[in-house]
């Protein structure tokens, strides 16, 4: 009895569910097709597609930055250099008799996976967001610095946030003050740093029983602890920690330098500074009577103003080339595209050229889907790590096309809106590609005869959720801002262009998916 019934249920919803899919179905563009019966074809457009250098660009507060040096023999060698804001987690600090400080220490998180946990309850991780050799190895150094970082800009009247760039690493290098703050006798801390992806376990004893903390991979740096003394705990008397306001102006942050570590290959990891944090472990006197010690701490957090500082250097000739501008061809396209996060480079797209989309206009089509496939160009590519994914968006308008309405879930934030698409494809190992669905896009076009057909940007893209764009230190004739995940993202990518000097079934297309009447 209850097999029947739930049997009679199942049938009931499929029947509403394939009402609904029909109905929703036949909605789109049904004043083009009245009662007509259909068949099925695909189209493909040609599409004229061209490279665009983005040059220096707004780099600061990102969500993630890039902290390292990057090799890509595609593309050439990247160093991210980076400075931060400090800010008290608790202002006005009080500070009792004969302070001494018993460390500083400096902890930034990786991004890492949890691979296994052994009986001990030891776990082995894997990092994440790390460009080159896991060996890699850079020379690191943690300055004081010495360029204050407005909230403000002073040119908008007060009334704009102050935009940095990506090309002021000189800006603060030449500022920066003293001698490097991480400077223990490990070399691992500085001259020879590299990410590690092991687990800090520290034990402490309580009530005579050992009790074990244990923390993820993070950057750990033993800070110069007479630097703190005097720049943190002698400045309570002053006023200087009173307010975080007046503490930014007096302690102007933190300046991370990269340099190469003798011959030891290099490599880049992307960070979340904002949740670092540096401690002051001190002991101080209860009294002047009393000779009883106290521990207490005093924490810095990384929550200020940041920017990321880029340098570029040994550039591919292939890609210097090009990017020239006077090497872009606009009217025919390119024959290949380079995508380069950072302070890079970025496609852009034509499509319907002439009179095409009126034809199809007048042909009556129910556009079923449309999509734009991108072929990667694994050789040229060379060993270079693959961009998981590309962001299109309006280029004209520095807005998404309606098509990244989509919310459909991935299996984390990042790698949501599946039917927007985007996503790196592995499944042909010869063949990789990246999908960009603009079905909806297509349809306005046709649909409705006052629309502009846009210029389409096409941008590596380290968040597909991120859409703001970030402002070029000079615009150029064609661009002004370019989206900010990009700017995130340390890595570039190479695909076929729309050339006829491209492989038939390597060459960029729009391909649509139609139904007309008989």
């Amino acid at each position: 009895m209850y097999n029947n019934f739930f049997k009679k249920i199942l049938l009931v919803s499929c029947v509403v569910f394939l009402y609904s899919c029909d109905k929703d179905y036949n909605s789109i563009g049904g004043d083009l097709i009245g009662e007509n019966h259909f068949d099925f074809a695909k189209y493909t457009s040609n599409v004229v597609a061209y490279n665009q250098k983005i040059g220096p660009i707004q780099s600061n507060n990102l969500n993630v930055n890039a902290l390292g040096i990057y090799d890509n023999p595609a593309f050439g060698t990247t160093t991210a250099n980076f400075a931060t804001q400090v800010v008290l987690e608790s202002v006005n600090p009080t500070i009792g008799k004969n302070p001494v400080i018993e460390s500083v220490v400096l902890t930034i998180p990786y991004f890492s996976t949890l691979k296994s946990t052994d009986t001990n309850g030891d776990g082995t991780y894997q990092l994440d967001s790390i460009q080159g050799p896991l060996d890699g190895k850079i020379k690191l150094s943690v300055y004081e610095s010495g360029f204050f970082m407005r909230d403000l800009d002073p040119a908008g009247s007060f009334k704009e946030a102050q935009k940095y760039y990506t090309n002021q690493n000189v800006d603060f290098d030449n500022v920066k003050v003293g001698n490097r703050l991480n400077n223990s006798t490990s070399i691992a801390q500085n001259d020879a740093f590299f990410f590690s992806a092991a687990e800090f376990k520290t034990t402490t004893t309580t009530d005579g029983k050992d009790v074990i903390t244990r923390v993820a991979p993070e950057m750990r740096l033993d800070l110069n602890t007479t630097f703190f003394k005097t720049k943190i705990i002698d400045a309570t008397a002053s006023g200087k920690l009173v307010t975080n306001d007046v503490f930014k102006e007096y302690f102007r942050g933190l300046y991370f330098k990269v340099e190469k570590s003798g011959s030891s290959p290099s490599n880049m990891a992307l960070l979340d500074f904002k949740k670092g944090k540096i401690t002051i472990k001190f002991k101080e006197d209860t009294s002047d009577t009393d000779a009883t010690r106290v521990e207490k701490s005093i924490v810095l957090n990384l929550t200020g103003n940041t920017v990321s500082l880029l340098e570029q250097s040994n550039t591919n000739t292939a890609y210097a080339n090009a990017t020239t501008p006077a090497n872009i061809n606009t009217t025919l396209g390119d024959e290949k595209l380079f995508l380069k996060g950072g302070e890079g480079s970025m496609a852009i797209l034509e499509i319907f050229k002439g009179d095409e989309i009126k034809t199809i206009r007048e042909s009556g089509w129910l556009i079923n889907e449309a999509n734009l496939v991108f072929h990667l160009d694994a050789t040229t590519l060379g060993s270079a790590a693959k961009p998981n994914r590309i962001y299109l968006y309006d280029l004209n308008n520095n807005r998404p096309i309606v098509d990244y309405s989509d919310g459909t879930a991935g299996t984390n934030e990042k790698n949501g809106k599946l039917v927007f698409g985007g996503i790196l494809n592995k499944d042909k190992t010869d063949d990789n590609t990246y999908k960009v669905r603009i079905t909806n896009h297509v349809r306005n076009l046709i649909k409705n005869a006052d629309s502009t057909n846009v210029k389409l940007g096409v941008v590596i893209t380290e968040d597909i959720n991120i859409i703001n764009s970030n402002k070029l230190r000079t615009a150029n004739s064609t661009i002004s801002q370019a989206p900010r995940a990009s700017v995130m993202s340390p890595l570039g990518t190479i695909l076929y262009g729309s050339t006829a000097t491209v492989a038939d079934d390597k060459r960029l297309k729009l391909e649509i998916y139609y139904t007309k009447p008989n």
